[in-house]
């Protein structure tokens, strides 16, 4: 039976996702330390994983290449493959949902699942825990670790404080044991506050979690509105939340975001990057049948210590899909904030989505022969590939949309 009628909500977390689905697929890495690291020819040489010995000499995910390698000498670096790692994280999937049907992704490694309904079919939280790691440790390789609690946040902070420091990586935090066991941990642990957080709560004199759930909730949305008081019940593990596997279909926006493997420093070079950009926003757009009516730009300079480029959006006067509209509004845009200083990454998205079956008729443009272009082109890369048509512009030596055919986020599938 569920527990005095109290929800049993899992946190499962891959212990180093990537770098472990790699130590499965060549044995003779197992003893090794190992990272999984963007294309270090390309200048994106950032530690995606690393496995737990790599990490045993203090390398850490997202850190540069080269400081890892100098943390680590012998450090074995495996260049990405999204592909392998997307249909991985596709069958762990199908694992949880062999023993519930709510099952809710909180990124590609972490997914949540609500198992009280489960505990009459498989036994008590503990057992199916450790069945659900028993089989995704014989079908992908992978260890996991499990957090559980009555809710999201107590699921979510068992797991990353205290299941991934035991050896059996399993953790109960359980409400009515959080003074010996959650409020004991600085304060920085809690789920929510980050290094920012960290320094207000320090100059206040709250130093651990218990300090902050001592506090009066009042004093905290004084100070912080609404935030205040969520910090104040995540503390006292309380999260109303359900664990809802539809939570990721509303889609807010399509975007779509590079870092380029150089600095480009004019506008000509900028627009040929901009319209690949465009054309993968609206092909994507396109294949959930959306069109949108908000258009946003970013860019951004090479150095994150001097901080340049910008950030705008701009509404267009009825919503599209259409790559050559979307790149218009995009060029105003970019000719009215660009300050011609270099630009290293740069993102666009189409916002304020709408279905696209409602289009507004208008007399000086041929929609429909556009739409039917767009899709003739959509066939054709669906079938033969990202890149199997490209626009000239996209052959310039400013055009990424070749070598990222080849990737997937940005790595190499």
């Amino acid at each position: 039976m569920a527990h005095d009628n109290k929800r049993i909500i899992f946190l499962a977390d891959m212990q180093s996702f990537y770098a472990s689905i790699e130590k499965a697929a060549q044995p003779k890495l197992r003893d090794k330390p190992i990272v999984v690291a963007g294309d270090p020819e390309r200048r994106s040489g950032v530690v995606l994983a690393a496995c737990p010995i790599a990490k045993s000499y203090g390398v850490t995910t997202a850190e540069a290449l080269w400081q890892a390698q100098q943390k680590c000498r012998h450090l074995v670096v495996v260049r990405p493959r999204m592909e392998t790692y997307i249909r991985v994280a596709v069958q762990i999937t199908r694992i949880f949902e062999s023993f519930t049907d709510l099952v809710e992704p909180y990124s590609i490694d972490e997914q949540f699942l609500d198992v009280t309904g489960s505990v009459r079919l498989f036994g008590g939280p503990w057992k199916i825990a450790e069945e659900i790691q028993r089989r995704i440790r014989l079908e992908t390789g992978v260890h996991s670790r499990v957090g559980i609690g009555e809710n999201k946040v107590l699921a979510k902070m068992a797991c990353d404080n205290f299941a991934k420091k035991r050896e059996e990586g399993i953790f109960w935090l359980k409400r009515e044991e959080l003074a010996e066991t959650l409020w004991k941990l600085p304060i920085e642990k809690l789920f929510g506050v980050g290094s920012r957080m960290k320094r207000h709560f320090y100059r206040m004199g709250v130093y651990q979690i218990g300090q902050l759930a001592q506090l009066s909730p009042a004093v905290l949305t004084r100070r912080w509105g609404v935030n205040g008081e969520v910090l104040w019940r995540t503390a006292h593990g309380m999260d109303d939340s359900p664990v809802s596997p539809r939570t990721h279909d509303t889609q807010k926006g399509i975007g779509h975001h590079m870092t380029l493997p150089r600095d480009y420093h004019t506008a000509a070079d900028i627009k040929v990057v901009l319209l690949e950009l465009c054309e993968e926003v609206c092909r994507r757009a396109r294949s959930k049948e959306l069109m949108g009516w908000v258009v946003s730009v970013g860019c951004r300079g090479a150095d994150f210590d001097v901080p340049t480029g910008f950030g705008r959006q701009l509404k267009l006067p009825e919503p599209t899909n259409d790559a050559m509209t979307l790149y218009e509004a995009v060029c105003r845009l970019f000719d009215r904030h660009w300050q011609e200083t270099p630009v290293r990454s740069v993102g666009v998205s189409l916002e304020q989505l709408v279905p696209d079956n409602v289009v507004q008729l208008n007399l000086f443009t041929d929609t429909h022969k556009q739409r039917s272009l767009a899709r003739a082109v959509d066939d054709i890369r669906n079938r033969y590939g990202a890149d199997a048509i490209l626009r000239a512009a996209s052959m310039s030596g400013a055009g990424q949309a070749r070598e990222r055919a080849r990737k997937i986020g940005g790595h190499y599938k």
